[in-house]
């Protein structure tokens, strides 16, 4: 989770620095492996319509949602004789995320592929204070704080992903014990979340396996032809520059950016790509309808009690 890749990896920067990054984030342990998701021309076809749901919590009320549940940790942690510090939630908030293709222009200007964006965030890494405390525990104190923060029975719960993948996390320790005062009931909530979060995945292994995303993806490449830019994809293109830091200037980089970005425009691959994932998130939206409902049906019943928890600490 932390990089531009290539072979259909999620493209994104490196992720914002959480708050329990050295006590390690919620243990969530892949059990059976499962098939991978179908996708092609078939799967554009006969798309259902969405099914109505309710509305999905805004990005500030899922931030105190974030805040409540880490101030919960917090005390908890507390109270087990560990120090956890509160950093925040979005550290570098120009960091942008771009599944399939840069398409900002402004953007890559700026920041080319967010190579540098990385080397602030593994510095912000390095420097955050929990993984420091972390570091400064024996290796006996470590192990208690883990299992006080994760509890001992990592598999006591268990979801089936869409994908055919099962997966299991504790019932016990701080972490679950901040979700089940927020949320109430903690088995639902982690098998809402895990699903509803595998999705994502699921939606764009199925949209870059769709013709019309090859073939805008062929359009896209010829445009960076013509620029003298010989890439087949965008995660070849970002690759150079990623998986290979220091192999070029932040200069090329950003020309090279720009460019993707352009072309994305006028190839047609951004719209395409936009297209496609709306149609396939609204499908399986509609296959998994009950999941969403349950997430966002949780999270507005805790929203009342996050509110009470961040005001009084």
């Amino acid at each position: 989770m932390a990089r531009f890749r290539r072979r259909g990896r999620r493209a994104r920067p490196a992720p914002a620095v959480p708050l329990l990054l050295a006590l390690a984030a919620v243990t969530v342990t892949v059990i059976v492996g499962g098939c991978s998701a179908g996708g092609g021309a078939e799967a554009s076809r006969d798309v259902p319509a969405p099914v109505a749901a309710l509305a999905p919590v805004s990005n500030a009320e899922r931030s105190l949602l974030h805040d409540a549940e880490q101030t919960l940790i917090r005390h908890c942690m507390s109270r087990h004789g560990f120090t956890v510090r509160k950093v925040p939630e979005h550290p570098l908030p120009e960091q942008r995320d771009f599944p399939y293709v840069v398409d900002d222009v402004a953007w890559a200007r700026e920041h080319g592929y967010g190579s540098e964006l990385e080397r602030r965030a593994r510095a912000l890494r390095d420097t955050d204070p929990n993984r420091r405390y972390s570091r400064s525990l024996g290796a006996e104190r470590r192990a208690e704080a883990m299992d006080a923060l994760h509890g001992r029975q990592r598999n006591a719960l268990t979801v089936t992903l869409p994908s055919g993948a099962e997966v299991g996390r504790s019932d016990e320790g701080c972490t679950a014990g901040a979700e089940k005062e927020l949320y109430a009931d903690l088995a639902a909530w982690f098998r809402a979340e895990a699903v509803t979060q595998a999705l994502s995945g699921l939606r764009r292994s199925q949209v870059i396996a769709d013709p019309a995303y090859t073939g805008a993806v062929r359009a896209w490449s010829a445009c960076m032809n013509r620029r003298g830019l010989h890439h087949p994809d965008p995660a070849a293109a970002r690759a150079r520059f990623l998986d290979a830091p220091g192999n070029a200037t932040p200069t090329e980089e950003r020309r090279t950016a720009v460019a993707e970005a352009e072309c994305a425009l006028s190839s047609g691959l951004s719209g395409t790509a936009g297209r496609l994932s709306s149609r396939y998130g609204d499908a399986l939206k509609a296959e998994h309808h009950s999941a969403f409902r349950e997430r966002d049906r949780l999270q507005r019943a805790a929203l009342p009690r996050a509110r009470a928890i961040v005001g009084n600490d």
